[in-house]
């Protein structure tokens, strides 16, 4: 049976995940909703020469626009990512942990938004994606927080600490 102490610590974890999520979750919106009225049907601006672009692209599909048919699919996807977050968080007593599954949380909700909100309708809204590095995918906040949340989470692993707060040694 958990302490006083111990459940307090498990409240302060959820709130850490939360408040990481709410973070990434405002960002991504804000960033979305400005390029979107300022960049929109404009050239692109040069961040950092050719290496760095920003320039809005609605991408229907997973990563490197793969499975644009899988729109519905994908909002499946997201939304049982959040779902499986809310259960780990009931039995979260890991810092670290809360950090990774808060950035994970919001970067589905980022997406889902968009795939929710957005045209064509419905569960088949197209993801605003503008971050271009030369040579690589346009990309978006959210699908950042979510790359950064799985590598944490893999390095967690790997070091042995879980969720709830113990380390393991296999």
């Amino acid at each position: 049976m958990r302490t006083e102490e111990s459940k307090d610590r498990g409240k302060r974890r959820i709130a850490a995940l939360l408040l990481v999520a709410l973070v990434v979750y405002l960002l991504d919106l804000g960033s979305k909703l400005l390029v979107v009225a300022k960049l929109e049907h404009h050239a692109p601006i040069e961040v950092i020469g050719t290496l760095l672009r920003f320039t809005v692209i609605r991408n229907r599909g997973a990563a490197f626009g793969m499975g644009e048919a899988l729109t519905i699919f994908l909002t499946i996807i997201a939304a049982a990512v959040i779902v499986v977050i809310a259960r780990i968080a009931r039995k979260l007593y890991s810092l670290p942990w809360a950090i990774a599954l808060g950035l994970l949380l919001g970067g589905a909700f980022g997406n889902l938004t968009d795939r929710i909100f957005r045209a064509p309708g419905v569960f088949e809204g197209a993801v605003v994606d503008f971050i271009a590095p030369a040579h690589f995918a346009v990309f978006n906040l959210a699908d950042s927080a979510i790359v950064c949340g799985g590598v944490l989470i893999v390095i967690l692993s790997f070091r042995g600490l879980d969720p709830d707060g113990t380390v393991h040694k296999d």
